[in-house]
C-alpha cells in the first residue's frame, strides 16, 4: 500500500512539474530524491530566465525613454514651423489681396472687356465644335481653351495675337459658310467599311460624297453616311459632285449650322410601306380584302363588258337568236313557243329572265359588303392601337411620346386602309352594277317587246 501511494504521489508531482516546467518533462524521476532534484534545478534555470528578461525589459524601458523624448522634441520643432508656415501664409493671402486690387486698378475697363471676350470665345468654341467646316479644317479650338483660361486667371493676360486669331477665326467660318469645297476624307459607310473619298462641303449645312449626304459627329470627329437618304427629288448630290463652276441645283438642310435636326426627321420620315407595316395585322387583313375586292370588281366588270357586247351584237339581229348570250336565250323562247297566249309566254320569258339574273349580278354583293367591312375593319384596328397605346402609357407614364407612338401608328394607319379600300369598292360597284343593270334592262325591254307583239298578233 505504501509502495502504491508513493507512486501515486510521484505520478501527481511529475504532472505538476509537466505543466510547470516542460523542459524537465521528458526525462522521470525514479524516486523521490531524484524529483526534488529536478524541482530544485527547474527554480534556478527559472530564476535565471526571469533575471535575463527583467535586465531586457529595463534597457528596452530607457530606449523607449529616449524615443518619447525624441519624438517630442520633433513634434515641438514641427509646431514651430507650422506657426511659421501659417504666419507666412497670412502674409502671402495680404500680399495677393494688395496685389489683386492693383490688378483690377490697372485693369480698369480691359475687365468688362476679358468678360465679353471670354463669352465670346465660349460661344465661338461651341459653333466650331459643331460645324462640319471643322471635318475639314480640324484643330480649330485648342487655341480657344487656353485663351478661355487665361482670360478667367487672375496672374495670366491674353496678348494681342491671341485675341487677334479668336477674330480671325471668327471671320473665317463667316468666309467657309458662302463656299462649296472639296476634300479627301475618310468615310465610315452604312455598312460600316471605312473609305476614302472626296466630300463636297455646302457652306455650313451639308458634307455629300458619292451621291449620298454625310453625317459629322463633332466629338468623335467622325463622318459617316446617313443609313437612310432622303427621297430623290430632295438629292441633286451627284450634280454637285460631277459639276466644276456654275449653278447647281441640289437640296441643302437649313438647320445644318444647329444640328441638322430637319434632315434627320426627313430620312426618318416612314415610306408608304412602312406606314402599310404599321398597320400589323388588322392593316395586313384589310390590304388582303381589298386586293380580294378589286379583283373581284375587275373580273365582273371584264365579263359583263363581254356579256353587253354580244347582247350589242343579238340587238342588231334579232330574227336569229344565239344562246351565246342571255338576249340570245330570251328570244329563243319566244321562237320555240310562237302558238303560246300571252300570259304563258310572258311566264316563260319572265322565268328565262330570272334564270339569267344570277348570272349578271354575281359578286355585287360581295363587293357591297366588302365596301361596307373595310371601314369596320379600320375601326377595329383604331380600337387595337389605342387599347396598345394606354398598355404603353400604364408601363412608361406619357412623358414619353415614342412609346406611344407604336400605338398610334396603328390605330391611324388602319382607318386609313380602310377607307382607302372602302372608297374605291364603293366606285367600282356602282360601275359594275351599272353595267349588270342595263343588260337586264335589255332583257326586260325585249321580253316586254315580245310580249306586246303577241299580243297584237
Amino acid at each position: 500500500m505504501k509502495t502504491t501511494f508513493r507512486k501515486c504521489c510521484l505520478a501527481l508531482v511529475a504532472g505538476s512539474l509537466m505543466m510547470t516546467a516542460p523542459a524537465f518533462a521528458a526525462e522521470p524521476a525514479a524516486s523521490v530524491d531524484e524529483l526534488i532534484k529536478l524541482i530544485n534545478s527547474a527554480k534556478v534555470t527559472e530564476s535565471r530566465e526571469h533575471q535575463q528578461r527583467e535586465a531586457e525589459f529595463r534597457k528596452a524601458q530607457g530606449n523607449q525613454q529616449a524615443l518619447l523624448a525624441q519624438a517630442k522634441a520633433a513634434m515641438t520643432a514641427e509646431e514651430n514651423r507650422s506657426a511659421r508656415l501659417e504666419q507666412t501664409f497670412d502674409e502671402n493671402e495680404r500680399e495677393i489681396e494688395v496685389l489683386r486690387a492693383q490688378l483690377d486698378e490697372r485693369l480698369g475697363s480691359l475687365k468688362e472687356l476679358f468678360g465679353h471676350l471670354t463669352s465670346t470665345a465660349g460661344d465661338v468654341r461651341s459653333n466650331l465644335n459643331q460645324s462640319i467646316v471643322s471635318a475639314q479644317i480640324p484643330g480649330r479650338t485648342e487655341f480657344l481653351d487656353d485663351l478661355i483660361a487665361k482670360m478667367s486667371s487672375d496672374t495670366r493676360l491674353p496678348n494681342l495675337s491671341e485675341i487677334e486669331r479668336l477674330w480671325a477665326e471668327m471671320s473665317r467660318e463667316m468666309a467657309e459658310s458662302g463656299k462649296v469645297v472639296k476634300f479627301p476624307a475618310t468615310i465610315v459607310k452604312a455598312d460600316g467599311e471605312q473609305v476614302q473619298e472626296d466630300v463636297v462641303r455646302i457652306g455650313l449645312f451639308n458634307l455629300v460624297s458619292d451621291g449620298a449626304y454625310l453625317d459629322y459627329n463633332p466629338k468623335s470627329r467622325v463622318i459617316t453616311e446617313l443609313a437612310r437618304q432622303p427621297a430623290a427629288h430632295v438629292g441633286g448630290t451627284s450634280d454637285l459632285l460631277g459639276a466644276s463652276q456654275g449653278f447647281t441645283a441640289v437640296g441643302i438642310d437649313p438647320s445644318g449650322p444647329s444640328g441638322g435636326n430637319l434632315l434627320k426627321a426627313l430620312v426618318d420620315t416612314p415610306s408608304l410601306v412602312e406606314k402599310w407595316h404599321q398597320g400589323a395585322l388588322v392593316g395586313y387583313i384589310i390590304t388582303g380584302v381589298g386586293i380580294f375586292g378589286l379583283l373581284l370588281a375587275l373580273w365582273r366588270f371584264v365579263v359583263l363588258a363581254g356579256i353587253s357586247g354580244r347582247v350589242s351584237a343579238q340587238l342588231k339581229n334579232p330574227d336569229q337568236p344565239n344562246e351565246n348570250n342571255p338576249l340570245g336565250r330570251v328570244l329563243k323562247v319566244s321562237k320555240d313557243n310562237p302558238k303560246l297566249d300571252a300570259e304563258t309566254l310572258e311566264l316563260k320569258l319572265h322565268e328565262v329572265v330570272l334564270k339569267e339574273r344570277p348570272g349578271i349580278e354575281a359578286g355585287l354583293n360581295l363587293l357591297k359588303i366588302i365596301a361596307m367591312v373595310a371601314p369596320l375593319l379600320g375601326l377595329l384596328g383604331t380600337v387595337t392601337g389605342m387599347i396598345v397605346t394606354f398598355q404603353q402609357i400604364t408601363i412608361f407614364g406619357a412623358g414619353d411620346p415614342k412609346a406611344m407612338a407604336g400605338g398610334i401608328s396603328q390605330a391611324l394607319v388602319t382607318t386609313v386602309l380602310g377607307l382607302c379600300v372602302a372608297i374605291p369598292i364603293v366606285l367600282l360597284h356602282t360601275l359594275v352594277n351599272g353595267r349588270a343593270q342595263r343588260v337586264l334592262h335589255v332583257l326586260e325591254e325585249q321580253s316586254a317587246g315580245i310580249i306586246a307583239e303577241n299580243v297584237e298578233g
